[in-house]
């Protein structure tokens, strides 16, 4: 869940640890403390691994250190080192779903794994707090972030277009780490009942745990749902535009959560972040009204049954759940990175609202209507 943004560093070590019972909100290096990687070490790094000499610019990050390499001839990179914890069959797994992206439909706007001196496209590297970490070098994709930008609801199809292709692009990948349990994958969504603890607000607390009970009414559903290997982030932090540009959408960033999930968790995730961030201020009847473009758009490439349409509202909740816990229990552990943490958080609390004043028959009709 990468986002410019320089005032914001990934925390340095932290003190606190996770208990036992909360192993799949942990998975991933979410709750892993490390020591963050400064920029001099970055610069050094850029020039011993890829020959790059330049200067670089952090981006704020959910779990390891990203940085934006511009080189003294003016081009710009990626370069990504991992948290500690992350297991290298996950960097292999990105690394690899982006090559195959690549080949499938070349012109998806998704980064190309640019090889180090050895010609690896990822490799271990020591820092210099002693850490074994995965580093790789990408190429720079030009553009806004959406979350940094308005759009139209002709450009919000477009990026409902790109996601239809990007299902398509990765639907015959597989690998090894494919089916790791990701505390973002909302289909685990009960195993992270444990996160309740830790919520010290009871209005909150009750919210999430009616938003739970009613997401578990829907997990026989769900199960049967289509699956495959997916971005599972498609976020408007993930999503880089241009208005001056037809095509609109200029990049696809992050694949740190792609996962084998249901089709219609992707597409949640997706429309979860077209949901409006003012619904406490201004409350709407129709929650999914920018979302609805966006769809229309994913329709015209790829089809959804009338069940995943009716599903994909609940795990547009069950998303929102999910992240509350996570962030809420992330902000505790590592207080130094906390607003970017929950900077996606407090929206959610109306967003929840809306779904649970709602009944579940009306939920899952919100969607079916939507023309593609």
């Amino acid at each position: 869940m990468a986002h410019l943004d320089p005032q914001h560093a990934a925390p340095p070590l932290a003190q606190a640890q996770p208990s036992s019972a909360k192993d799949t909100a942990g998975e991933g290096g979410l709750a892993a403390p490390y020591v963050s990687m400064d920029e001099d070490e970055a610069i050094a790094l850029a020039r011993s691994r890829y020959g790059i000499q330049g200067k670089v610019t952090r981006f704020a990050t959910e779990k390891d250190d990203t940085f934006r390499v511009e080189a003294a001839d003016g081009r710009r990179f990626i370069l990504k080192v991992a948290n500690p914890s992350e297991d290298v069959s996950e960097i292999s797994l990105q690394a690899e779903l982006l090559q195959h992206i690549a080949q499938v439909d070349p012109d998806l706007p998704v980064p190309r794994i640019l090889p180090d001196d050895a010609g690896r496209a990822y490799a271990q590297i020591t820092d210099r707090a002693g850490q074994a970490r995965q580093v790789r070098l990408m190429s720079y994709l030009d553009g806004t972030p959406l979350d940094s930008t308005a759009s139209s609801p002709a450009e919000r199809e477009q990026v409902g277009e790109v996601l239809g292709r990007l299902r398509h692009a990765t639907a015959g990948f597989s690998h090894a780490a494919d089916t790791r349990v990701l505390a973002w994958d909302v289909k685990h969504l009960q195993s992270l009942r444990p996160l309740l603890d830790d919520v010290s607000d009871p209005h909150q607390r009750a919210v999430l745990t009616a938003g739970m009970a009613r997401f578990a009414s829907i997990e026989s559903r769900l199960a049967a749902l289509p699956m495959q290997v997916l971005h599972n982030d498609f976020s408007r932090s993930n999503i880089v535009v241009d208005h001056a540009l037809p095509a609109f959408v200029t990049g696809i960033i992050d694949f740190g959560d792609a996962v084998r999930t249901a089709v219609a968790i992707d597409v949640s995730t997706a429309l979860l972040n077209q949901l409006p961030r003012d619904a406490a201020e201004h409350p709407v009847n129709d929650l999914f009204a920018d979302g609805k473009d966006l769809l229309r758009g994913y329709l015209r490439q790829a089809s959804l049954s009338d069940e995943e349409l009716a599903l994909v509202p609940h795990l547009v909740m069950g998303r929102a759940v999910a992240r509350a816990l996570i962030t809420l229990w992330r902000a505790r552990l590592f207080p130094q990175n906390a607003t970017y943490i929950l900077r996606n958080t407090e929206p959610g609390w109306a967003q929840l609202d809306w779904f649970l004043a709602r009944s579940m028959d009306e939920v899952s009709g919100t969607l079916l209507n939507t023309a593609a």
